[in-house]
């Protein structure tokens, strides 16, 4: 229910706004700029530093009959109050004259600054946050120009201290505003960050451990009206007048934040563009102004000294150094020859790319298939988000409902919107074999055993539909409970994913909740519908580009030994277990940025480029199809997998789109049903956002880049368009689990990945090979905490050191992805203590 109008006069300017929006807030819609340092308009507001001080006046009514009085013009009588007051602490209210520019205001404003400036040092010249610190600028808009305070008098306190190893702090430059406090406090629900003392003493200190402990810590640093803030990589690195500003995607999570790479040339680098830091670029529908520590510090990959820079083709049972006419001369021998051909797409690559691998390798009658161990990105496609969905606008009434997978580990801004989204009285039910952290803020957590979430999706199925056999999974105890609240609800989004799941278990699983909401009738609409917790950033894109992710059927197609293209993935290295079908195809083709473990058994391996060094689209998770922008120039001579494909097919005289990227995007709208219609400049259409940031004004929103690039485009799942979707489901694999110990892959936001590691300010960070173990098993196998064990997994034995928590669910082994051990799914493992 929207609130009532109100009407108020600010400078003399008339304005109706919504009962309850601030002065600030109601002063920035109409143009008018209050300055501000503690207020941010994602917080709620205290009113400490005083900047934003006006006249406020209301009209005088008339005690006796409770009337307004009028002057001899007939005009309303304005009585403004005796003492300014903090325009970030008062609504509106109707009638209400508010004065900005009034001298006492402006006075006021002067004040403020000159007593923020006692404590202040005077290092604008060295200052990191010179030539974007809002307190610089208002010093010289608002500011007294001369101060009545001795220099002396400053405070001295201690510099570049370490809060964590990502945050540093300066202790003088603090200006005691509180917004970073309170945006871990507010927004993140992470309180890591505190005051501590009083007066000229108060200090921001971390109190976790390790320091400044939360993946969202760099968006302080966004926030913080001044230098006092700084991230580890880029103290000192730069200045922003210096730097050029590129529009991109994080491409580390189907959640696709938009970004700005800011990039400089560097004499460390031999005079190349480098990028010397990652910031949020604003769009509401997707990441609003926040992104997540990964996404801000885990670019260094892209210029690793370990990339491929040039082809290689193997000579004499060698990979050696070879020219591109070299190269894509022997594919297309290879290709040519082979009986059959598979296009083997990891969910990293672009849509360009994706489209035009599937293009080539479909001409030469081959089969293109996706490097994934989850399903149900086909009926995402049917019964996905609804067009214009915004998580940020689902309200009381409304349900979320998260089931086999860790936002916060997998998707953090998903993590911190639906979060926030409970927070506003959504409700949330999150359904997993193990704890997450989202379970904090849940309305309802299903604790379903390893092996039982499909049969927890036909039960919750169980309550919309009938079907014969659904009810022998209507038996778990919160199932009722869950029912309950999702048949109130009158928008409902899901989200799935593979934690603790084999492949089977995601096709099922995604079935069944698939069935439930279109058997609840929660699809076809926005703010309803299905979303896959991808591990990759463009895997929904994949299966939008006609890609099927499918386990078994690769393994069948290995086994033909013909010839394979593989792009954006590295199936040896995740699982070793496939490079007998590899090294028995008679031609492989790998296209990549490092020389993977599959790259290592290629015949040609072909130097991609990564996204931050060409154009291209992806497609989040909620399928908003998005841009990103070249920021850098190609390292040595690698070049974008789509044209790396083109003229394979070139050379195999195939009509393939080879002019551009967007002329691909062209091609995709002619094929794709989803995406007609939609073209580059489609996808660069931007729109008003509140609250405006990004501006002049960075006192408001902070140094979060306003988005001029584009918003994306939100595709219409084939049930918006009117096509129908019928209930399916199908029984749940068994997953034998008595008297078993099963290890699971799990995953973590910092992990040993090649897009992580190169990455040296995150080491400390990165995930360590633990294995955890619930106390109940650990004491039956005579495990203790902190020794090493020894794992037998498929043959193969693996020493990691052990972690005993209640945490772990019994009959359960807990290992991160990525920490030296192989693993896609779960898997019956023997564990022994070490000596």
């Amino acid at each position: 229910m929207s609130k009532p109008l109100v009407k108020l006069t600010i400078d003399g300017i008339d304005v109706e706004v919504p009962a309850g929006t601030l002065i600030v807030d109601a002063a920035k819609r109409i143009g008018i700029d209050i300055p501000v340092f503690c207020y941010h308009p994602k917080m709620e507001p205290v009113g400490m530093c005083r900047m934003c001080l006006v006249e406020v006046g209301m009209p005088k009514v008339d005690r006796q009959t409770g009337e307004q009085v009028l002057d001899e013009a007939g005009q309303r009588v304005i009585e403004f109050r005796p003492k300014l007051e903090t325009s970030c602490t008062t609504p509106v209210s109707e009638g209400m004259h508010v004065l900005v520019s009034s001298e006492p205001a402006i006075q006021g404003r002067q004040q403020i600054v000159e007593y923020i400036l006692t404590s202040h040092p005077l290092d604008c010249p060295i200052c990191d946050k010179g030539g974007e610190c809002p307190l610089q600028n208002l010093t010289i808009a608002a500011g007294p120009g001369k101060s009545r305070f001795l220099y002396e008098d400053k405070n001295q306190m201690e510099k570049h201290v370490p809060l964590g190893d990502l945050i540093f702090l300066d202790r003088e430059r603090c200006i005691q505003c509180a917004r970073c406090v309170r945006f871990q406090e507010l927004v993140v629900d992470e309180p890591v960050l505190a005051f501590k003392e009083r007066g000229r003493s108060l200090e921001i200190v971390t109190f976790s451990e390790p320091g400044f402990d939360s993946y969202f810590s760099g968006n302080t640093t966004d926030i913080c009206p001044v230098g006092a803030l700084t991230t580890a990589d880029f103290r000192f690195g730069a200045r922003p007048w210096e730097m050029n500003a590129a529009a991109s995607i994080c491409t580390h999570c189907p959640v696709g934040c938009n970004t700005v790479l800011n990039t400089r040339r560097e004499a460390s680098a031999n005079g190349r563009e480098v990028v010397k830091r990652v910031m949020p670029r604003q769009n509401e529908y997707v990441n609003e102004i926040w992104i997540c520590d990964k996404g801000r510090f885990a670019h260094h990959y892209a210029a690793s000294p370990d990339r491929l820079k040039t082809p290689l083709i193997r000579k004499d049972g060698k990979l050696v150094k070879a020219s591109w006419d070299q190269a894509l001369a022997k594919v297309a021998e290879g290709l040519k020859d082979a009986k059959s051909v598979l296009g083997l797409a990891g969910g990293r690559a672009s849509n360009e790319d994706l489209f035009t691998l599937r293009q080539l390798v479909e001409s030469l009658d081959g089969n293109a298939m996706l490097y994934d161990q989850m399903a149900g990105g086909d009926l995402v496609r049917h019964v996905g988000l609804g067009q214009t969905s915004n998580l940020g606008d689902l309200k009381r009434g409304d349900a979320i409902l998260v089931i086999a997978s860790d936002l916060y580990e997998e998707a953090p801004l998903w993590w911190l919107r639906v979060k926030n989204a409970a927070k506003r009285g959504v409700s949330l039910i999150v359904a997993n074999a193990r704890p997450t952290k989202l379970d904090d803020f849940a309305t309802l957590s299903i604790r379903y055993k390893l092996g039982k979430a499909v049969d927890t999706g036909l039960g919750l199925l169980a309550g919309f539909s009938r079907q014969k056999g659904l009810s022998d999974y209507k038996g778990n105890t919160p199932i009722p409970e869950a029912i309950k609240i999702l048949k109130a609800a009158e928008n409902l989004i899901v989200f799935y994913g593979q934690d603790g799941l084999r492949y089977a278990d995601t096709l099922a699983l995604s079935e069944s909740l698939a069935s439930l909401l279109a058997a609840s009738a929660h699809v076809g609409k926005p703010n309803n519908g299905l979303v896959g917790v991808w591990t990759k950033s463009n895997t929904q894109g994949a299966w939008d580009m006609g890609f099927n992710a499918d386990p078994p059927a690769l393994r069948e197609t290995l086994a033909l030994k013909g010839a394979a293209i593989v792009m954006a993935a590295d199936p040896v290295g995740d699982e070793p277990e496939l490079k007998k079908g590899f090294k028995g195809l008679k031609f492989l083709v790998v296209q990549d940025i490092f020389l993977t473990e599959t790259a290592a058994l290629a015949d040609v391996v072909l130097p991609a480029q990564t996204f931050i060094e060409r154009e291209g689209s992806m497609t989040t998770g909620e399928r908003r199809v998005q841009r990103f922008y070249p920021a850098v120039k190609a390292l040595g001579e690698s070049k974008p997998d789509w044209k790396i494909l083109s003229e394979v097919g070139k050379r195999l005289e195939l009509d393939l789109e080879a002019s551009s990227a967007a002329g691909i995007f062209l091609r995709i709208a002619e094929h794709i049903p989803d995406y007609a219609g939609i073209d580059y400049q489609s996808l660069a259409q931007v729109e008003e956002q509140w609250p405006p940031v990004g501006g002049a004004d960075l006192y408001y929103g902070g140094t979060t880049y306003h988005n001029h690039q584009g918003l994306g485009y939100p595709l219409k799942p084939s049930t918006q368009r009117g096509e129908d979707f019928k209930v399916r489901w199908r029984k749940p694999e068994p997953m034998p689990t008595q008297g078993r110990l099963w290890l699971i892959p799990i995953e973590k936001l910092y992990d040993r990945s090649s897009a992580v590691e190169p990455s040296s300010v995150l080491a400390p960070r990165l995930a360590s090979p633990e294995v955890r173990i619930n106390p109940a098993d650990a004491e039956r196998l005579a495990i203790k905490s902190g020794k090493s064990v020894s794992l037998g997994v498929n043959g193969s034995s693996f020493k990691a050191p052990v972690l005993i928590t209640e945490e772990v669910p019994k009959g359960q082994v807990l290992i991160q992805r990525h920490t030296g051990l192989a693993l896609v799914e779960p898997v019956v493992v023997e564990i022994k203590a070490g000596k």
